[in-house]
């Protein structure tokens, strides 16, 4: 498929002997793939389901990308920004009331100028239903819209994750390794099914459930094998590995288990992540190797997705404090 190029790749691919000794992992065994440092307002991995999102809607001639998500949405924030770059407008639903001081996440919204939709409280297809009852209204007022589900979760967009996973075996073969598992963040679950399907097995990818989608156990194998069919490449084998407690309250809450992995990650490595998406990411890593569902010896890549601006949300400001 087409793309446009948005994002600064190949990402690094790190290290973590620090923090791998710290949680048993044997020498040399935990790799952290930094694609927090995509670029594009700030980075994150939806720079990567953007290029091939924004492709498309090029070729269809759209004018402006349409989507949306929670208050603190990361895709919200890139999305915008990648329609400033191709000269494009963006309409982003938000599934909140519009705060009285923005902070995190929503500051950079408002300077990145787009169209924001505050929709009020709204589960997850009650803010898929808002996207497209948007895309209706501009539609009817002569624009030509494109439509992103939430998080960029498509087949299309996912093809940035079947190349992300090309990438990391190849960044992995140069030090004579062979990724065993990749941990990442759940939270519309595009980038895992991509992952999915450029590895080719469902037990090579563990998603930590973030709270966001209700049904991923069965969105992420069906979006992976859609995926695989765009790439043109088989469907993937085994079964789906999810993590489903680690999201506490629901999303966005904090937990101590994300507490403590976001003080392990940046004491051991002087890496930042956050208390929505990576810091829950990461709490799953730390519960997957102590219990060892993740062998010592397994070579181990947390995908770090970004996600820096919500750890200055309002919310998260006592209790990273504290």
């Amino acid at each position: 498929m087409d793309r446009t190029p948005l994002a600064h790749l190949p990402t690094p691919l790190e290290r973590a002997d620090r923090l791998g000794a710290a949680l048993g992992f044997d020498d040399g065994r935990l790799w952290v793939k930094r694609d927090d440092c995509t670029g594009l307002a700030g980075g994150g991995n939806k720079a990567r389901k953007l290029e091939y999102l924004c492709a498309d809607a090029l070729a269809q001639g759209c004018d402006v990308l349409v989507t949306g998500g929670g208050r603190q949405s990361n895709h919200v924030r890139m999305t915008a920004a990648a329609a400033n770059r191709l000269g494009l407008a963006a309409t982003l639903v938000l599934s909140s009331n519009e705060p009285s001081h923005p902070t995190g996440n929503v500051v950079l919204d408002y300077l990145l100028g787009a169209d924001l939709v505050w929709v009020g409280d709204r589960d997850y297809y009650g803010c898929e239903a808002a996207i497209d009852e948007t895309c209706e209204r501009l539609a009817a007022e002569g624009r030509r819209p494109y439509r992103m589900p939430i998080g960029g979760a498509s087949p299309v967009g996912a093809m940035g994750y079947v190349a992300a996973a090309d990438e990391v075996s190849a960044q992995l073969a140069a030090s004579g390794a062979i990724v065993d598992v990749v941990v990442v963040a759940d939270g519309s679950g595009g980038t895992h099914a991509g992952l999915v399907a450029g590895l080719g097995d469902h037990r090579r990818v563990l998603g930590v459930d973030v709270g966001t989608r209700p049904d991923l156990d069965e969105q992420v194998p069906a979006k992976a094998t859609e995926v695989a069919t765009l790439a043109g490449r088989a469907a993937p084998t085994g079964v789906v590995w999810l993590d489903h407690d680690r999201f506490g309250d629901g999303y966005g809450a904090p937990t101590p288990a994300c507490r403590e992995a976001l003080d392990l990650a940046a004491r051991y490595e002087g890496l930042v992540l956050d208390p929505v998406y990576t810091g829950k990411a990461m709490a799953g890593l730390v519960a997957a190797r102590r219990d060892d569902r993740i062998a010592a010896d397994a070579t181990t890549v947390f995908l770090h997705t970004g996600g820096l601006p919500a750890l200055f949300a309002a919310a998260y400001a006592d209790w990273i404090r504290g």
